[in-house]
């Protein structure tokens, strides 16, 4: 995963805010089940900064590489939904950064 471009960049804060997104099955009962309002806080602090910079970054690849209607939508829509960002990663993400390095 190169850093350096975007598409790369992408693809980590895609699996940051996959991983952000799942942490709150563990901070939800703390939050409820045991009134532990403390992890689900900074996570969802967390949480909200990376969804933010996740979609930024997904619109900046989207006029970068010309995506198509379909693939801005399930790139932007992956960060609604469980594992839906590491689905994006394999399926869009992973996929568009190899063949920039083949070309």
């Amino acid at each position: 995963m190169n850093l350096k471009t975007p598409i790369g960049r992408l693809r980590l804060f895609a699996i940051l805010e996959g991983i952000s997104f799942l942490l709150f099955a563990i901070t939800m009962p703390l939050k409820y089940g045991l009134q532990i309002p403390e992890p689900n806080f900074y996570v969802g602090m967390a949480h909200g900064w990376l969804f933010i910079l996740y979609v930024i970054l997904c619109v900046q690849n989207i006029f970068i590489h010309r995506w198509s209607f379909k693939v801005s939508i399930l790139s932007l829509a992956a960060s609604l939904i469980p594992f839906g960002t590491f689905y994006a990663d394999t399926k869009i993400f992973k996929p568009e950064q190899a063949s920039q390095t083949t070309t």
